[in-house]
């Protein structure tokens, strides 16, 4: 099992959740998934991004590296925040 990769570092005890077997894992409040389910189910793909070229401040664009993998990841999500911050 592999660690997320999100921008936040995980609390997650990765190496004691793979010890444990799977008949151990409570599931109960998960709901099965009948045919009906997968009869009426759509698959919905993310809309692709596009690919731009961007000039940016060196100081900054070396912050957000010193960040780690997905640095480009997190520089979208914080052009997201302002835009919805400032959409009516």
């Amino acid at each position: 099992m592999k660690q997320n990769s999100s921008t936040k570092e995980s609390r997650t005890d990765w190496e004691k959740l793979e010890k444990v077997s799977d008949d151990k894992i409570d599931t109960t409040d998960v709901p099965e998934l009948d045919e009906a389910f997968f009869r009426h189910a759509k698959v919905r793909l993310p809309a692709g991004k596009q690919l731009v070229s961007l000039r940016i401040d060196r100081d900054v664009l070396d912050w957000f590296k010193q960040q780690g993998k997905g640095y480009q990841t997190r520089i979208n999500a914080i052009l997201r925040a302002y835009v919805q911050a400032h959409t009516p």
